[in-house]
């Protein structure tokens, strides 16, 4: 019996810092993010933001291509949804081109709060794309979600600048990217849809690079851009190890906590702080974020055995 207790005991603690562990990873992976968004910022003052995606895409598919090579790996480029892959990728890439040119434009906690509307729209959009049922409880989270964009845009106020839409754009491409990659997970692996997404934005940009092309003027700005695609995949290298420590109903609330490492590279690098407005619009769509999480659980959540 004592036995028994030890190795119960043994094992929540075990758990406990594997969860730990998971929810470190998770917030050095939100920091990797914040890194890309921030470093795209700094050199799309000297470079046209195409050219920052393509240096994004470019450094990062070596970097897969270190990890996962087709040539050891044969089997990593079939697909047997060779257009959703397609599809996917295109989203991510349309998706990564929006925030860039936004960043150009807005500080990072105005893109940032603006992209956490993805959860909601990723909500919204399965009901009719993965058949899922949306509660009236979800609908109203939603709405008030929404109302906090408005909040952080205040269209019609004068204070809305254009690149705001580009930026809602962009969250709306990443939530149709996320229905897109919730489809594929049934029938592709991992590593397939890792090498679509890394190669598609790379052929997507290179046929026009010569019309765009503005060469870095330092070296650091060279150095910089090879670091865009370092912080992706090394940041979607630690969620793959963070989810492998916690389940994602630990981690997802922590996705939030991205806003303090946005705040803080916004200041410390640019002198940018966001006005009031701002802070109660962003409060207000991580409030509609997390109780659509809550609900999410609650969902899911087993029922008690009756004794």
């Amino acid at each position: 019996m004592a036995d028994t207790v030890i190795t119960s005991s043994s094992k929540a603690v075990s758990q406990r810092q594997n969860r730990m562990v998971g929810i470190a990873l998770m917030c050095a992976a939100l920091f990797c993010f914040s890194c890309l968004d921030a470093t795209a910022k700094w050199v799309n003052r000297s470079v046209d933001p195409m050219v920052t995606v393509w240096a994004r895409y470019i450094s990062a598919a070596l970097l897969t291509f270190l990890v996962i090579n087709p040539r050891t790996q044969p089997g990593a480029l079939r697909t047997r949804r060779l257009p959703l892959q397609l599809l996917r990728s295109f989203l991510l890439f349309a998706s990564t081109l929006c925030n860039f040119f936004a960043l150009q434009y807005l500080q990072l906690v105005e893109t940032q709060s603006i992209i956490f509307a993805t959860p909601l729209l990723v909500a919204l959009l399965a009901g009719p794309l993965l058949g899922e049922r949306i509660g009236w409880q979800r609908m109203i989270a939603i709405g008030v979600g929404f109302i906090g964009i408005l909040v952080i845009t205040r269209p019609g106020l004068g204070t809305m600048h254009p690149a705001a839409l580009l930026s809602l754009m962009g969250a709306v491409a990443y939530a149709f990217y996320s229905i897109v990659t919730r489809m594929l997970a049934s029938s592709d692996s991992i590593a397939t849809t890792t090498l679509y997404s890394s190669v598609a934005g790379i052929i997507f940009v290179t046929p026009i690079l010569p019309w765009i092309w503005s060469t870095p003027s330092s070296p650091l700005i060279w150095f910089l851009l090879a670091t865009t695609g370092f912080y992706g995949a090394f940041g979607h290298w630690l969620l793959v190890l963070a989810h492998a420590r916690a389940p994602a109903a630990i981690l997802s609330p922590f996705i939030y906590s991205q806003i303090i490492w946005m705040l803080v590279l916004g200041y410390v690098l640019f002198g940018d702080w966001p006005d009031s407005w701002t802070f109660v619009g962003a409060g207000i769509v991580i409030a509609s974020g997390l109780y659509l999480l809550y609900r999410e659980r609650v969902k899911h959540r087993k029922p008690e055995p009756s004794s």
